[in-house]
């Protein structure tokens, strides 16, 4: 019997299950906010909780793609086919470079816009980006799009940690899962 693989470390886990529960509130909140006859105030709320936790996301995935360059993750079970850790491998690159561009293109709309974002603001961080329409509209289009390629991604990726998880059952899907405490006889 094939020994399971290790799991990722507690960083690692803590940095993944943020991002993804902080990307699983983000994306229907920008699928919301911008439907036509939203009442007001729920639209500024979601659009101003969408933009600030958008600025959290770009320092806490800028963290995640740091961390995972300088910590390789553990090796995937010698039994799993090799066109499966290509796909897995490039999954993984997808999912980083849209993790990256989704909240850098949201900014640069916001801020090409000239729209505030309150917590940068309130930080006294100014404007990295000159007011521009154009630029804003470039931004928007580019990060509606890379918004459905995120959601097919991300389906990809859930599917796939599924298919380990019940079916496989090859300990892949637990190397991310936070551990659970083994009960002492």
């Amino acid at each position: 019997m094939e020994r399971l693989p290790e799991g990722h470390g507690t960083t690692t886990r803590v940095l993944h299950w943020l991002v993804a529960v902080l990307i699983l509130l983000m994306i229907p909140a920008g699928l919301i906010m911008v439907q036509e006859g939203l009442e007001r105030h729920l639209q500024d709320a979601l659009f101003i909780f969408h933009k600030n936790v958008g600025s959290l996301l770009i320092v806490i995935v800028t963290l995640r793609l740091a961390w995972r360059l300088t910590h390789r993750p553990p090796d995937l079970p010698v039994s799993l086919p090799s066109w499966q850790r290509r796909a897995a491998a490039a999954s993984h690159v997808a999912l980083y470079v849209l993790m990256v561009a989704m909240p850098l293109s949201g900014y640069v709309r916001v801020r090409a816009g000239g729209y505030p974002i309150e917590a940068l603001d309130a930080m006294g961080v100014p404007a990295l980006v000159p007011r521009s329409e154009a630029l804003a509209e470039a931004a928007s289009s580019f990060h509606q799009v890379a918004a459905f390629a995120l959601i097919g991604v991300i389906a990809i990726h859930v599917g796939a940690a599924l298919q380990h998880a019940l079916i496989r059952r090859d300990g892949v899907f637990q190397r991310m899962w936070p551990p659970v405490a083994r009960k002492r006889t």
